[in-house]
């Protein structure tokens, strides 16, 4: 993988972390809502997962925001 997907994967998942504490929510409230494995959430927090869209869309509705606020990140 390239670094500069690496960075765009860290990045997604630092938006992911901060949206969910935000909202107060813990890892597993997270999965609870959006039916996505907790273990997954923690990888894809820290820049360390991959992921689908479809699991970008749960994440989102489980924050209860549009996908595209996980997704703000550059694209240089």
């Amino acid at each position: 993988m390239k670094d500069i997907d690496r960075d765009r994967l860290k990045k997604i998942g630092e938006n992911l972390l901060k949206m969910r504490e935000a909202k107060g929510f813990s890892q597993e409230e997270l999965s609870y809502r959006c039916d996505v494995d907790r273990a997954k959430i923690s990888k894809v927090e820290n820049g360390q997962a991959n992921l689908y869209v479809t699991t970008l869309i749960e994440l989102a509705k489980g924050l209860n925001v549009p996908p595209k606020k996980l997704l703000d990140i550059d694209f240089d």
